[in-house]
């Protein structure tokens, strides 16, 4: 029986870098020198913005996605990612649960593809449900 604790009611990811135009300069600037990397910004965005794959799969989760740099976390949020980012966290009644830290979201390439594959197989790792929205569990995706 699926308890609300189980049930993912959003997922937040947590990109390795600050937001805003300097936070935004500066890792554009690491990026290119070689000194700032972050694996969840190379999954969801390409040279000239958020990938497409990455626009598809967002409202195949059926939940809502929040996607936000170090310098806007909640203190939830913050909590719960401190010195694990990136990471992407699925929020339920009970507050976050990590379900992929940054050796995670390194291995996967960038691919928006492999993201989905490893996301679903951490949600059932986790113990997790998604919203009943596709019964459950997400559509599969493309």
């Amino acid at each position: 029986m699926t308890s609300p604790s189980d049930v993912i009611r959003r997922l937040v990811g947590v990109y390795h870098a600050d937001g805003g135009l300097r936070g935004e300069l500066a890792y554009v600037v690491g990026k290119v020198r070689g000194t700032a990397e972050c694996a969840l910004c190379d999954i969801t965005h390409g040279a000239l913005g958020r990938k497409r794959e990455w626009r598809h799969l967002v409202p195949e989760l059926g939940v809502p996605v929040d996607l936000v740099h170090l310098n806007e976390r909640s203190p939830e949020i913050r909590a719960a990612s401190e010195g694990r980012t990136p990471c992407v966290l699925a929020l339920t009644d009970d507050g976050p649960v990590p379900l992929l830290g940054p050796a995670d979201l390194d291995a996967l390439d960038g691919s928006v593809a492999r993201f989905a594959e490893r996301l679903h197989a951490a949600v059932d790792a986790a113990g997790l449900r998604w919203a009943a929205r596709h019964g459950g569990r997400p559509a599969p995706t493309a």
